[in-house]
């Protein structure tokens, strides 16, 4: 049986992620030799059930004093059904902001499918850099 894409994502951010250290710690940040730091954080738990919350992936850099996101992304993790999915992606140095979500809970499903095809490729990067955790 293939796995959704949702389901890769869980699987690949299990690969590098400990989701109860995260949740407890609040943060975690990793470096690979050669590569921009990752920073992972813990933001809340979803409103939508007490299994689900919600994380933050992000490269940073500073520009003239002011940290930047390249990229940084917020993910929604349904522990509980092994499944993630990308909700925010913002990349400062192009003043992109896309949310999947709005307000009222309704999705832009061409934007869902992007952001997700891209954080399932990112991760795939992210783990062939063998980034491992450096707190």
């Amino acid at each position: 049986m293939n796995k959704t894409i949702y389901e890769r994502i869980f699987t690949k951010l299990t690969q590098f992620i400990d989701f109860k250290r995260l949740i407890a710690q609040g943060y975690l940040n990793y470096k690979s030799a050669g590569c921009m730091d990752l920073h992972v954080d813990f933001l809340r738990y979803s409103n939508r059930d007490d299994d689900s919350f919600i994380i933050s992936i992000a490269h940073n850099y500073k520009h003239n004093g002011d940290v930047m996101c390249d990229p940084d992304m917020e993910v929604r993790i349904f522990k509980k059904y092994n499944m993630a999915e990308a909700l925010t992606f913002q990349q400062d140095n192009l003043g992109v902001f896309q949310r999947v979500y709005d307000e009222s809970n309704n999705f832009n499903p061409n934007l869902k499918k992007q952001l997700n095809q891209f954080l399932n490729q990112w991760l795939s990067h992210l783990l062939s850099q063998k980034y491992s955790i450096s707190n």
